[in-house]
Formats: structure tokens, sequence, C-alpha cells
């Protein structure tokens, strides 16, 4: 949305391909952007064949919608974005009538696949999936890469840096930013907003909570968020004794997610960094919660290393729930700290957002549009 929204606000006519949830409409205008809900997905895969086949019942149905749009009405520039990348083969009819085509490699599927569904790298699944990067990336005419680590090994292993472009998923200013607190009741709430995955570390965020807990009576944490874990994390808190203080809720949209982190003192953010994906993956929702003012814990990953520093994020050692439970306790008693933290974060984000990133993307766009010689006006999307 955030991509397909800035081409409409420059004039151009996007539209969204998606998912959907239960209740939503199949087609409806938001922004200025067309959205078309294609599937309705629940986000509680626990096996391979169940995910596959919802993957393949939406390949199925975009290609069918993408060809017979590009019949009557044709798209400029189709934009896939992974997970999964051979997704963009649904797009194959619509090349060949004169579309441009870009990979937007959200995630490497192959460590995806891995940490997913806990599979090793020599395993025929991973290999069978780096095969299939190496063809996607071929057929497109070009690569999105969100951060430096693995945009090395894609041009490593599937392209050449000439057709690659390092993208970074950057908050929208426009979205996310400081909205007054709500509350005055005295708790201490720590938030978790995001997918709950193996990778995430949220097992690792509530053994964490629940020592400090013991030391903080009035404390809370909410985890906001669907995924494949959740019934083994609810199960945990109630194991704990803390199903009052631990909470889960639903996901909450992205446009509605800054009225509910206003009321949140810290936020965690526990990535497994043994985990080959989880330790490369850029938590983007660390620079959402900076936008809007909430100090972040985050657990110590190669790339948020890179990114981010100790006086924008307070680092824990990742998978330590001890070396957790010691940075909630220091952020609930020092509240100059969580000040500091909150200060450095804003201007970190200053830096670094959607405004500063939007003229790159324009820029992949328009010269795709000119390499078609034809004028660009109308930019598919298709996400999962």
């Amino acid at each position: 949305m955030q991509f397909a929204t800035a081409l409409a606000e420059r004039g151009d006519t996007a539209e969204v391909i998606a998912l959907g949830r239960p209740g939503q409409p199949r087609s409806e205008r938001i922004g200025g952007v067309v959205i078309r809900r294609l599937s309705v997905r629940s986000v509680d895969e626990r096996n391979r064949l169940t995910y596959l086949m919802r993957v393949l019942v939406f390949c199925f149905r975009s290609a069918l919608f993408l060809t017979t749009r590009q019949l009557w009405l044709p798209y400029d520039v189709i934009h896939v974005q992974s997970v999964p990348d051979f997704l963009i083969f649904t797009a194959i009819i619509p090349k060949l009538l004169g579309a441009r085509v870009i990979l937007d490699v959200h995630e490497l599927v192959p460590e995806f696949y891995a940490a997913k569904f806990n599979d090793g790298r020599r395993s025929v699944g991973f290999r069978g999936l780096l095969l299939i990067e190496k063809l996607t990336a071929a057929f497109a005419d070009h690569v999105m890469v969100p951060n430096p680590l693995w945009y090395a090994r894609i041009v490593n292993r599937s392209s050449r840096p000439g057709k690659c472009s390092l993208m970074r998923y950057l908050a929208d200013p426009k979205i996310f930013y400081p909205r007054p607190r709500r509350r005055s009741d005295g708790r201490f709430l720590v938030i978790y907003p995001g997918t709950l995955n193996l990778h995430q570390g949220l097992d690792v965020g509530i053994r964490g909570f629940a020592r400090a807990a013991k030391f903080i009576p009035d404390a809370e944490l909410h985890i906001y968020g669907e995924g494949p874990t959740k019934a083994k994390l609810k199960g945990m808190a109630e194991s704990l004794g803390l199903t009052q203080r631990i909470r889960f809720f639903d996901m909450v949209p992205k446009n509605q997610l800054p009225e509910v982190l206003c009321d949140y003192d810290v936020a965690i953010v526990p990535k497994r960094g043994s985990c080959a994906f989880g330790n490369e993956a850029e938590s983007t929702k660390i620079l959402e919660l900076m936008a809007t003012g909430v100090p972040v814990i985050v657990s110590k990953t190669k790339i948020d290393s890179i990114y981010h520093s100790s006086e924008s994020v307070q680092f824990f050692e990742s998978e330590n729930d001890t070396d957790l439970a010691q940075s909630i306790l220091l952020l609930a008693s020092e509240p100059m700290l969580r000040a500091r933290l909150v200060a450095k974060g804003r201007e970190y984000f200053q830096r670094n957002n959607w405004e500063t990133l939007k003229p790159k993307y324009f820029g992949i766009l328009d010269n795709l549009g000119r390499d078609r010689r034809a004028p660009l006006e109308r930019v598919n999307s298709v996400m999962r």
C-alpha cells in the first residue's frame, strides 16, 4: 500500500491485488488505490501442504486476473512482492504483451522456508527454492532487495548488480508520528506488534517478561499479531500463570497501529539470532515504534546491529530471556533513559523514512517505463 499510494498521489493509476481477511470487501478504493482481494487467508498454516495449497490458489487467481486485465487495459509495470517469489510467474502473459515486471524480495524465500518449517539448508525443499529464486530473478526486469545482507546474497547467487536495487522498507511519516497518550492508569505496558512466527522469538519475549514482571506488579505484555505459534504462546502464558498480564490481540492495520502504540511505555522485538532468517531480516516495526515515540528493546541480531545503535535502541543478547528481563527492568526504572531513546529514535527516523526513499522507487519505475517506450501510467502491485 505504501508503494501504491505514493504512485496514486503523483497521478499514476495503481491497483493492488492481494489477499483479504474475512469480512473485507472483494474490491474497494483506499487513498486513490484500487484494492482487489482475490482470496481470503487465515494465518494459521501448520504444515507445508496447507501453506503451498493456499499459495497456489492465490497464484492461479492472480494469473487469471492479470491476463484478463492485460488484454483490455494493459499495465506498464507489475510490481510483485514475495513471499513467494514464484508469484512473479503470474505475470507471464502480461510480460509477453509488453509489461515490465519488478520482483520485490520482501523475504528471501529459501531462508524464510527454512525458518518457518525448521528445515535445513541441505534439504530438497531449500535447494529447490534456490533454483526457483534464480529463475524468478532471471524472469524479472528488475529486482528490489530490502537490506544489504540479502542484496549481497542475491547478487552472488541469483542475479547481477546492474539488475538489482537496495530498497529498504521504511515507515511512512504521514502515518507513523507521535500521538497523545490516552491513558493515565499507572500501568507499565509492554507491546509486541507483528507476526507470530518461530523466528520472531516471542517465546523468549514471554519468558523475559515473566522474569521482569515479578518486580513490576503493574506491568502487562500485550501481543498484537497472528501466526502459527499463537496457540503455543498462549499456552506458555497460561503455564506461567500470567494470562491476566500477558494478553493477545488481533493484528492491527498499519494505518490504525499508531493510535494503539501511543499508549505503550516500551516495545520488544525479540528475534532469534540463531535463526539465519531472523538474524538477517530487518524488523520494520522498529522504525514504526521509533516514529511514534515508543522506546524499543531489540534483540542484537546481525541486521539490526548494522542499522541501529545503543543510542537509539536498548539491545539485549539474542535469545537470552534474563538479559531481556534486565532491559525491561532498566527501562521501567529509568524514565530519562526511555526519553533519550525516544529522542534518538526520532532523529534516526527523520533521516530514514519512506519520504527519503520514495524518489528512488519512482526512478526505478520510470526507467522501466522508458524501456517499454511508453509513458508510465498503470502500475499493478501483486502482494500476498
